[in-house]
């Protein structure tokens, strides 16, 4: 099983690098996050590995930060999501907004990834939401996990009360989610103080 894989960047064809170590060449496919990440052709390059096997094929999957390898394993998990679902949704949601979106349960942000109708972004939201404790972000938040940041906002009508009226603001359920988990310690359990702290989170 391979794990890492350390050598210089000989082409990137679409979602595909090809990386030489010690003259061999391996074939990874990647996210377009993790091969803008990378370097160029002639670049020395470390990938994290995942190995997919089936009965007609053998893929290398790279992954420039352990946080996005976790996230697409942990999609991965899910039934329906395959590898190109999963590329797909970490493209539309990075590793380090995916928690709170997930958090969130924003259904309309995961539905912007191609190929994920709301059906299936319903079943991630619902089956990862407990599954993702421990994963790590990543970001600016690398040394933070996801329950560091999720909450737990159902039986909070005080939070949802702010989300809502921020969501009807225009902004997204996870950016909306988001400001108010940073802000309710400034609050004072007030509505309007709340609403107010988590929108000069929003222009922050």
């Amino acid at each position: 099983m391979i794990g890492k894989l350390s050598g210089i960047i000989d082409s990137v064809d679409g979602n595909n690098i090809i990386l030489d170590v010690g003259g061999v060449g391996y074939l990874v496919q990647a996210s377009a996050r993790t091969l803008g990440a990378i370097g160029q052709k002639g670049d020395p390059a470390s990938l994290l590995i995942d190995t997919h096997v089936r009965e007609d094929a053998i893929t290398l999957i790279g992954f420039a930060e352990a946080a996005e390898q976790s996230w697409f394993r942990l999609l991965n998990s899910v039934q329906g999501v395959g590898a190109k679902a999963a590329f797909s949704i970490l493209a539309a949601c990075p590793a380090d907004r995916l928690a709170m979106v997930i958090a969130a349960q924003d259904k309309a942000a995961l539905t912007q990834a191609d190929g994920v109708g709301p059906k299936l972004a319903a079943r991630i939201l619902t089956e990862l939401k407990d599954k993702a404790a421990n994963i790590e972000l990543g970001g600016q938040a690398k040394t933070q996990k996801y329950q560091d940041i999720a909450g737990d906002t159902s039986s909070d009508s005080f939070d949802q009360d702010a989300v809502s009226a921020l969501i009807n603001l225009g902004y997204a359920r996870a950016d909306a989610y988001s400001a108010v988990m940073n802000a309710k310690s400034k609050a004072n359990d007030n509505l309007e103080t709340l609403i107010r702290e988590a929108l000069k989170e929003l222009s922050a």
